[in-house]
């Protein structure tokens, strides 16, 4: 079997999903993981795939054919086994007035942690009573065996201070991978 990241973009419409996933049953392929959503007028996507090694070719191109019907499909194999080694899990949620810079300033410090981010949601929404828009973010973290939460915590509590935002992060998600 060959393991395949995809993504893809077009204009939103009926029937995308339905587009993607033909081919990808047609050449016997297992539909993975993933997440889609429409983003200002465009569906957009990211999922795994494993197809028998025999049908690979096939597939490839018949996801590339796809252009025909307004949807953009890269792949990349990823064969290798996701394997980050031993880390722990914790979540992190964030609301706050919207401004730009949230997500650069929040991740480099994660980063500065060797803390990485798993998963990752945000949302622009209108504040109920204050006007303007809120900022929200959920995101699932992965930290290094050892490292400690108080540390990224109090970090992040610094860097909510300055950004004007609520940032929660739980540890008690942890979980050895």
């Amino acid at each position: 079997m060959a393991t395949f990241t995809l993504t893809c973009i077009g204009d939103d419409r009926a029937g995308l999903v339905s587009d993607l996933s033909g081919p990808i049953r047609a050449h016997g392929a297992s539909w993975n993981r993933s997440q889609m959503a429409r983003l200002g007028g465009k569906f957009a996507g990211i999922l795994l795939i494993d197809v028998p090694d025999a049908a690979a070719d096939a597939l490839l191109a018949d996801l590339a054919a796809l252009d025909s019907v307004g949807l953009h499909v890269t792949l990349e194999r990823t064969d290798a086994v996701e394997d980050a080694g031993a880390t722990v899990r914790w979540t992190l949620e964030l609301l706050g007035a919207d401004r730009p810079g949230i997500v650069a300033e929040i991740s480099s410090a994660l980063a500065a942690q060797q803390v990485s981010i798993e998963e990752l949601e945000t949302d622009v929404r209108e504040a109920p009573m204050a006007g303007g828009h809120l900022f929200e973010a959920k995101a699932v973290l992965a930290a290094p065996p050892g490292a400690a939460a108080d540390t990224v915590r109090t970090l992040l509590e610094a860097i909510a201070d300055e950004l004007m935002v609520d940032i929660s992060l739980d540890a008690g998600a942890s979980a050895a991978s």
